[in-house]
């Protein structure tokens, strides 16, 4: 399970893909494999497919190619005192916050943090071998109700209401028991990947 938030420039994107690329992976793996390790920060599919058919053609290069026309706008000042001016109102903002209210991209965001010295407080990705009611409660509940039909809406809140209270307190004794196991196995591989309990 991983237990890590990081912040990556585009150059790790591109250092990534050429890796896969020199590696004989095709632009489709690569993407999955992006996907896989960077999440929703992850380049699109055209971006890949462009970069793969540069390194194909022997522009081995991770730089950009200088533009002609308009300048990004993501760094122009009014947006930098637009964010500014956010993280001032409330310091307890989410990056998704501060995306949806600057209308800013959320790499731009975190560059921003990162340059001027504020770092995000990291948040776990979700992990449902570290939420009780994934690796307990609702797995519990559905032995009780599975393969049952129910004739409204009522019959499945009353059913439900009744799998709840089936649930002996040494059955949830258990699992915090094991929820605390598999806290401190995350903590003691500093939040690394890891198998089983």
């Amino acid at each position: 399970m991983l237990c890590v938030n990081v912040v990556f420039a585009m150059a790790d994107f591109r250092a990534a893909m050429k890796f896969c690329f020199l590696l004989g992976k095709s632009g489709t793996e690569t993407l999955e494999m992006l996907k896989t390790a960077y999440k929703d920060d992850a380049m699109g599919k055209t971006q890949v497919f462009e970069w793969f058919s540069r390194f194909k053609n022997g522009e081995m290069s991770i730089d950009d190619k200088p533009r002609s026309g308009r300048p990004s706008t993501a760094r122009t000042h009014e947006n930098v005192e637009k964010i500014r001016e956010i993280i001032k109102e409330d310091r307890r903002r989410t990056i998704e916050e501060i995306v949806e209210l600057s209308g800013v991209t959320s790499l731009s965001v975190r560059q921003f943090l990162t340059k001027n010295g504020m770092t995000p407080v990291p948040h776990p990705p979700y992990s449902p071998n570290l939420a009780p009611c994934d690796f307990f409660l609702f797995p519990r509940m559905k032995r009780d109700v599975k393969g049952k039909r129910f004739a409204d809406v009522a019959e499945v809140k009353e059913k439900t209401t009744e799998a709840l209270s089936s649930i002996s307190k040494d059955e949830f004794r258990q699992c915090f028991e094991k929820w605390n196991k598999r806290l401190d196995k995350c903590i003691s591989v500093s939040g690394e990947y890891f198998e089983g309990d």
